[in-house]
């Protein structure tokens, strides 16, 4: 008995957005079987849970079908010593949630993250035009609000005692996803990847960017994503964020990035996963 306990491995902690229920709880359950999940109340709570060593891993959505890039974490990416490791697409499936017993004639608000209320916006339009539409931090929040007047918008794989789900989605794209990305302190680039995620500023000039996309291009590497984000601080500045498929441990990889890096004002890898 006393070798089988000194031959447990303890469990991995990984900090992610709560309340429990919470999609990015949903995310970190299927990145990390088996780990232990500690829920924060923030996104920048888990990434510094994880820098204080409270915690081996976070979780953070990065990007969405419908609405884009989730720039709170992809400024976290950005400006903390942190790196993702793994990626995860989570599809989204949200449903009205209701305590029993109340009817949707009788409700005047409705709770839920900013995001899940745009996704919806099609059905909320048409059943609750009047009704009062509030932001929490996380879709499972909206639970511990609800009463005889407001409802809340959840993922289907939520339960609890007293709170009725809609039979369908109701989002406006039943094909909707969201990105998820394991991170971990900074440190060595992985040994191998399929996706290279990272940040860049150009010279404020005609032609830059196309400059810095012409890099990729001549080393045959497929851009998968693009977007831009102001630099704060700097009018008419832009950090893009761009992927592209490579493996980070392959020369010609290393020496688009290289030049990349070179060309670049501010250059920084976010990310090297499969």
């Amino acid at each position: 008995m006393e070798n089988q306990e000194r031959n447990t491995v303890p469990k991995k902690r990984v900090s992610c957005l709560g309340p429990e229920g919470s999609y990015s709880e949903l995310a970190a359950q299927s990145l990390c079987r088996g780990e232990e999940i500690v829920l924060c109340h923030t996104f920048t709570e888990a990434v510094q849970m994880l820098l204080d060593q409270e915690t081996d891993y976070a979780v953070l959505p990065v990007e969405n079908s419908l609405n884009g890039g989730i720039f709170e974490c992809l400024d976290l990416l950005e400006e903390k010593e942190i790196f993702a490791v793994r990626e995860f697409p989570l599809p989204i499936d949200h449903r009205l949630a209701m305590l029993d017993g109340v009817q949707i004639d009788e409700i005047e608000r409705i709770y839920s993250h900013e995001q899940a209320i745009t996704q919806c916006a099609e059905y909320l339009s048409a059943h609750f035009p009047e009704a009062e539409f509030v932001h929490t931090s996380a879709t499972a929040e909206s639970l511990d609000m609800l009463d005889a007047h407001s409802a809340g918008i959840v993922g289907a794989h939520v339960v609890r005692e007293g709170v009725v789900l809609s039979k369908e989605n109701i989002a406006d794209n039943k094909g909707n996803f969201t990105r998820f990305v394991l991170v971990e302190r900074r440190g060595k680039l992985p040994a191998s990847s399929a996706m290279v995620f990272f940040s860049a500023v150009c010279a404020d000039r005609p032609g830059s960017l196309l400059g810095l996309l012409k890099i990729f291009l001549r080393h045959s590497l497929n851009l998968t994503r693009i977007e831009s984000r102001p630099v704060k601080n700097a009018f008419h500045q832009y950090r893009f964020f761009i992927e592209f498929a490579g493996d980070i441990s392959a020369e010609w990889v290393k020496k688009a990035i290289s030049e990349a890096q070179a060309y670049c004002e501010e250059f920084k890898i976010l990310g090297a996963y499969n």
